[in-house]
């Protein structure tokens, strides 16, 4: 069946383009609360912008939902919550915005110095008071930037052009990346005192939230002008208000507010205060933009591939080319282990090793963990509610890595103890022809494999002796179970062996219990490792 991708809001041309060849595009008004929840329950992911509410009915209205998407930045209209413990990637575009946000700072810092808002509605009304609008010159003087993050950064490069001193205050960043782009980081009082003009560009968190407030205001430099183009709330407006009419602060360009939709305020009083209605993202840039990188991240993620723009998902990040075939390896890896140790190990390990780990290599956990419990719970198992599936059950998954491997370029293991005491280990690697990468699992436990990692694999640990190859082909061919390969491993001749097997079609739980007594088995374990 062919994915459905539900438009809640209107995407750029650009962005339909990516999804229409592979999935069944269909659309809605979001803002039409039955007809969403009735798309929903087909959909397999949604997109929206800032109008569709995905809340907890939303998400489970959609049984088959694996992605909500949402093109732009904020995620106040989604409850990542409820999406994270029903296993649903909550992805959105983190840099869509990034340009268009630093430009509108700049554009309202310019305002602020010009007065140009308040002259245009003077002029405009018919009066021409040239004198009244005097305003202040940029080059020369210090800007601060309160958040030196990505936008900060674009910020403070495009005020650099006028020939400005920058300093910065940003407990995150270090001197030397400051240095290298032409700003002296300094503490917030030292910004506040010394700065003609200040910017804020800081996420909003409990530690940011009202971080310029009415001690810090009474710290500024006579003259300041602040603009805040990042988050509401971010600035006391109350006790800005209060700095603008003793006149401490000489303009304030406001692109945000603590509370949205902001039509009354006591900052709207001041001429000399320049407002406009959160357009910090307001281009067509950065809309086409937001949508056509949500709409990649949905493709990338109904095509099981790994989504560097989750919020939802541990180990989120930019994953190295070189790290990517792993995934499924680690992947299949957990599943196997699972089938083999009949159950999961309270605690396990990932082991990586070879080359590989001068990468980051996390995410492989991430993997693993989640093919951990693709056979053990009833819900569907995601990159983003595996951590807490295995957090619920007590079981703690840990990753090591060495560079140090034996025989393989890269090597993973999922590894494990069972309550009684039975130690699990299960190797792969990834090996590439040319053409394709081949997932390979090379041991089971102490059992050496050769054996591509697909299909469904039938796991049989008994005593060598003859005739067993000849008994369990005989078993399975009498129950319409086509065998595909077969590998037997033994440690001696006459000692404990390991037989696997790809075989064509799945096998239920009683069929290999009969299997495994027709060999006198001591273990047997199925797993099906075929694609999705």
């Amino acid at each position: 069946m062919t994915p459905v991708v539900l438009i809640a809001e209107e995407l750029a041309p650009a962005a339909l383009d990516v999804l229409a060849h592979d999935f069944d595009v269909r659309h809605v008004d979001g803002t039409d609360r039955p007809a969403l929840l009735a798309a929903l329950a087909e959909a397999d992911a949604v997109i929206v912008r800032s109008a569709t509410k995905i809340d907890a009915e939303a998400i489970a209205a959609g049984s088959r939902l694996k992605v909500v998407a949402r093109a732009g930045v904020g995620l106040d209209n989604v409850d990542s919550a409820a999406a994270t413990a029903r296993g649903v990637m909550v992805v959105n575009a983190p840099t869509s915005n990034i340009v268009s946000a630093a430009e509108q700072a700049v554009a309202l810092l310019l305002a602020v110095a010009r007065h140009t808002a308040v002259a245009s509605a003077s002029l405009k009304k018919g009066e021409w008071k040239r004198s009244k609008f005097t305003g202040v010159e940029i080059q020369g003087k210090t800007v601060g930037v309160v958040g030196l993050g990505r936008i900060g950064v674009l910020f403070a490069q495009r005020m650099a052009a006028f020939g400005t001193r920058l300093i910065a205050y940003d407990p995150y960043v270090q001197p030397a990346r400051a240095a290298q782009l032409g700003v002296r980081l300094v503490g917030l009082e030292e910004l506040l005192r010394e700065s003609d003009f200040i910017s804020v560009h800081l996420p909003k968190t409990p530690e940011t939230l009202g971080l310029i407030g009415v001690n810090e205001l009474k710290m500024v430099k006579p003259g300041v002008r602040i603009v805040n183009a990042a988050r509401g709330g971010l600035i006391d407006e109350a006790a800005l208000a209060d700095a603008v009419a003793d006149g401490r602060v000489a303009g304030v360009g406001l692109d945000v507010f603590a509370k949205e939709p902001c039509t009354d305020s006591p900052l709207f009083a001041f001429d000399n205060v320049v407002a406009v209605p959160h357009l910090g993202a307001s281009t067509a840039e950065a809309q086409d933009k937001a949508g056509l990188a949500v709409a990649k991240s949905v493709k990338l993620a109904l095509q099981g591939e790994f989504v560097p723009d989750a919020v939802n998902v541990q180990a989120g990040g930019v994953v190295a080319e070189a790290v990517r075939p792993l995934l499924p390896l680690a992947e299949k890896l957990g599943k196997v282990f699972t089938a083999v140790a009949g159950g999961v190990a309270a605690s396990v390990t990932v082991d990586v090793r070879g080359e590989i780990i001068a990468n980051d290599v996390s995410v492989l956990k991430l993997a693993a963990t989640k093919g951990l419990f693709g056979a053990v719970v009833e819900e569907q198992v995601t990159y983003v509610n595996a951590p807490l599936l295995a957090a619920d059950r007590g079981v703690e998954v840990e990753l090591v890595t060495s560079a140090e491997v034996v025989g393989h370029k890269n090597l993973v293991t999922v590894r494990g103890a069972k309550p009684n005491g039975r130690v699990v280990t299960v190797s792969g690697t990834v090996v590439s022809n040319g053409f394709r990468d081949q997932v390979k699992l090379t041991a089971v436990d102490d059992f050496d494999l050769e054996l591509d990692a697909e299909g469904v694999l039938l796991f049989f640990r008994y005593a060598d002796r003859p005739g067993i190859v000849g008994t369990i082909g005989t078993f399975l061919g009498q129950a319409g179970v086509n065998i595909a390969s077969m590998q037997v491993s033994r440690r001696a001749a006459g000692g404990e062996a390991l037989m696997t097997l790809t075989v064509d079609s799945g096998i239920g739980a009683e069929l290999l219990q009969q299997a495994a007594a027709s060999i006198g088995a001591t273990a047997a374990a199925a797993v099906d490792l075929t694609e999705e």
